[in-house]
């Protein structure tokens, strides 16, 4: 086996990347070792007390031990100081621990972890995503590997309609690429054909929740959360997702009111042409003042669901119940 570090930090928002490269260390560590060479603390169970515990655990594993650890993101700086940051600083010789963090918004390996690596004289790697305005180059380039050929607005649906995620990215460019005869010229990918089969993403189907909110459809909006939530969604990215698009449709509700027409806010829009439709139509059945209340009680709604006191006395009994009793409640009153 290569040799390996005391430990490493792989972090950032290319989650695809992260993945390949935790599948490569597991598997390196797997072929060379025995079957006790590699613990693995899942995201559920990676707390910065388990990790702790994990390195301080012995083990009768023949050779290099790795600990590998999901998670990182959700760690907190002060629970890294305690207990990770001392235990690592007594790790025996023998030991490997791989820190993975899927960072995503404001989720993000604490910069105490960031240090505690160093300390260990482990390595940190950073996977970042394509940047936002260079996505829809990165779509073509690739298309073409794929064996297609989409234009400047075939791109940009596709990012529209798929999310920046570029694992995702490359999945739908394959099943497009699927659906065509071999050819030995790029086939032309259309944006409409785009639309109509790249399938819809999770910050796309929150976006429909955050368009539910809008348009006032309280069922709509129940379906949508309790469907997101099942697939796994925290709640602290359909916030941030919901929020987003809130702040766009008060924007729109703004320039509606100073008498710009429909037409020249929507070549501003970052969707696809019929999405940006409904939007207009569903701000143009609202107010500005609707919209500023639904972004402030947003706002109150994640102060609530991470621990923060009540804003008033009216919702000190709320505080207790469960962050998706919480979030219904709020999203239920913005909707109607």
């Amino acid at each position: 086996m290569p040799a390996l570090k005391p430990a490493y930090l792989i972090h950032g928002d290319d989650h695809g990347a992260i993945a390949e490269r935790r599948a490569r260390l597991k598997a390196l560590a797997e072929a060379e070792g025995d079957a006790g060479s590699v613990e693995t603390l899942g995201a559920q169970d990676a707390t910065p007390e388990n990790v702790a515990l994990a390195l301080a655990t012995m083990t009768f594993a023949i050779g290099q031990r790795v600990i590998i650890v999901d998670g990182a993101e959700r760690f907190k700086e002060a629970d890294v100081k305690a207990h990770i940051e001392p235990a690592m600083a007594q790790m025996p010789p023998d030991t490997t621990i791989a820190f993975f963090g899927r960072e995503e918004g404001r989720s993000k390996a604490p910069a105490a972890l960031h240090t505690a690596v160093k300390a260990a004289k482990g390595q940190i790697v950073g996977e970042t995503a394509v940047k936002p305005w260079e996505l829809a180059g990165w779509v073509r380039e690739h298309a073409v590997r794929h064996g297609l050929s989409l234009d400047m607005l075939a791109a940009k649906a596709l990012i529209a309609q798929t999310g920046e995620r570029q694992q995702r990215l490359l999945r739908e460019l394959e099943k497009l690429a699927l659906q065509g005869e071999p050819s030995e010229q790029p086939r032309r990918v259309s944006a409409e054909e785009v639309e109509e089969s790249a399938a819809r993403s999770a910050a796309s189907r929150a976006f429909a929740l955050a368009d539910a909110l809008v348009g006032g459809d309280g069922p709509a909006v129940t379906r949508s959360y309790l469907r997101l939530r099942s697939q796994g969604e925290r709640l602290s990215g359909l916030l941030y997702l919901m929020a987003q698009r809130l702040r766009e449709a008060h924007m729109i509700s703004l320039r509606l009111q100073q008498g710009e027409p429909p037409a020249e806010i929507k070549r501003g829009l970052r969707m696809p042409s019929r999405a940006a439709d409904r939007l207009i139509a569903d701000v143009a059945r609202s107010e500005p003042e609707r919209l500023r209340a639904a972004l402030c009680r947003l706002a109150d709604l994640e102060l609530d669901t991470r621990g923060g006191a009540p804003l008033s006395g009216s919702r000190t009994s709320q505080s207790s119940l469960e962050e998706d009793t919480l979030a219904l409640r709020a999203i239920l009153a913005i909707a109607t």
